[in-house]
């Protein structure tokens, strides 16, 4: 190339960042130089797409701590939304990948339940994306929503059709959300002999967070007002990496939707690691007396292949079950969270803990009468209390200990744009549509589930820009732990909000009383 045209090129391209800085669409951070672009849902809203926030986790990375990008001026245009972590489809058919499979990650065409590795995953996934109003100023100062998706930990996504926030940040225009990928499954929690780090998904979680407060101000936003929000996995994930980073959190808030870190964390035979070790040999690494080098092995086999042998192990219902979660270490997780929280080993900043009525109707299958429902409710109501509610009360507990401010919610809506069957109720993640407006993707939606809608965003933008007073200045009082605390239901008997008595909710997990997962 001659150097005229080198010129011309250098010429054009500083060109196209001035007209980008000058409508926002191209930011300086300190990792590279990014453009966006417009929404293409709301044209009031810019959207930055596959931002890169640690270096991507392949070969001798695969396993690892997150590893921190290096200082950059590089250019990139960002108009496609990270690729998802590896991830398998189950072929085992559930409300999941059939009626509510827009809470999961976009296949495009491939089948939600095909039985292998999804498509739209790649091992290069750490990245994160960012939606902001389009006319922010660089020095609005303007809260932040920080978003970690859930999915058990072996699935999910920044790349969710019910996930997506747009439709919120177009209504409010006084707030920036950011949305993340973490490693899961196998990936992001191996238990594996051979690694000193077990929890590197959740490790995955803290260095996006850390690259938010770093350059969140470059888009409008506020450093000193994050909010760390996540929605069942992920909201464990952020109330873990509270615990974990408790005297620096970056937060200023925690928004747990279904999920805390006060709960015991299954292992099984992880305890013995084979689990690791049981995919190892079935994949050629076998190295019985040598856990290093059987990771070393490892960091050199396809990620697909590593994806769909632990998908199809699971999809075959073997027995013992291959699983890989969260684990106790001592350094990321800890075994007694209220143990820590006593000795005030908590992150001193307020909290919205939230929990939807129905929690665990979405993860039962009645295939034979999906218009029925289960026959056996008081078994569901069962498991939404051990899983759900009663973390939640705790919860509350250990932070009232701490003399931490704590507003709770409990969803009830029962939409039928959003629960396809009636006795589905406000089920486990029903509350995300509502808060993230995408509620009304298939239509038919009601009055008063827009006027729901907007009085939950408007709440939780309240929380985020004010932690402390916002939602009480709006009439909400903190449950501060005292026999007479409330939290706000939202959705039930035809009513957009009311409050009620948190014993309501809670005393059933002190054997007082019959909790209600249903209302009208």
């Amino acid at each position: 190339m001659t150097l005229f045209k080198l010129t011309l090129w250098a010429l054009l391209l500083e060109l196209v960042k001035a007209h980008g800085s000058q409508d926002g669409l191209t930011v300086q951070t300190s990792t590279g130089i990014y453009t966006g672009l417009i929404d293409p849902d709301n044209n009031n809203v810019k959207t930055f797409q596959g931002i890169p926030f640690a270096e991507a986790p392949v070969g001798k990375l695969r396993w690892k701590p997150p590893v921190k990008l290096r200082a950059s001026r590089q250019h990139h245009y960002v108009h496609r939304l990270p690729a998802n972590c590896p991830q398998y489809l189950l072929k085992t058919r559930s409300l999941w990948n059939t009626n509510l499979s827009e809470y999961g990650i976009e296949t495009y065409g491939q089948l939600r339940y095909a039985g292998t590795v999804a498509q739209t995953s790649d091992e290069d996934c750490l990245g994160l994306a960012i939606w902001a109003p389009i006319g922010v100023a660089p020095d609005a100062k303007l809260p932040v929503a920080f978003f970690i998706h859930g999915g058990a930990f072996v699935q999910g996504g920044v790349d969710s059709a019910y996930l997506n926030p747009s439709n919120w940040v177009s209504r409010s225009q006084k707030h920036i959300v950011v949305s993340v990928n973490y490693r899961v499954n196998i990936f992001g929690f191996p238990n594996a002999a051979g690694l000193d780090d077990q929890n590197v998904g959740f490790l995955d979680t803290r260095m996006a967070l850390e690259w938010a407060y770093e350059n969140i101000e470059a888009f409008g936003g506020d450093r000193n007002r994050i909010m760390l929000w996540g929605q069942s996995a992920g909201a464990v994930a952020s109330d873990i990496i509270g615990f974990a980073f408790w005297d620096d959190p970056l937060a200023s808030s925690l928004f747990l939707q279904s999920g805390n870190a006060v709960r015991d964390f299954s292992r099984g035979d992880n305890a013995l690691q084979t689990n690791f070790t049981f995919v190892a040999k079935n994949l050629g690494c076998d190295f019985p007396t040598d856990p290093v080098a059987e990771v070393e092995c490892m960091q050199g086999v396809p990620a697909n292949l590593i994806t769909n042998f632990v998908g199809q192990y699971g999809d075959n219902d073997t027995e013992p079950g291959l699983f890989f979660r969260p684990t106790v270490d001592e350094k990321v997780i800890f075994a007694n969270y209220t143990e820590r929280a006593k000795s005030g080993f908590i992150p001193k900043i307020p909290a919205l803990i939230s929990t939807t009525a129905n929690e665990q109707a979405s993860f039962a299958y009645p295939v034979n009468n999906l218009i029925a429902g289960p026959a056996n409710r008081t078994a569901l109501d069962a498991l939404t209390l051990s899983s759900f509610v009663c973390p939640a009360f705790a919860s509350r507990n250990v932070r009232a200990l701490n003399h931490l401010t704590t507003y709770r919610y409990q969803y009830a809506g029962n939409f039928t744009n959003i629960s396809p069957y009636r006795w589905l109720g406000a089920y486990h993640a029903a509350d995300l549509p509502p808060i993230m407006g995408t509620y009304d993707r298939h239509g038919g939606s009601t009055e008063l589930e827009v006027q729901l809608s907007e009085r939950m965003q408007d709440y939780v933008l309240a929380f985020i820009t004010d932690p402390q007073n916002g939602l009480s200045n709006l009439g909400w009082a903190p449950d501060d732990g005292l026999s007479d605390g409330t939290l706000k239901r939202f959705g039930a008997d035809n009513l957009v909000e009311q409050t009620v008595r948190s014993a309501e909710v809670d005393d059933p997990c002190l054997g007082v009383g019959v909790y209600q997962s249903v209302f009208a």
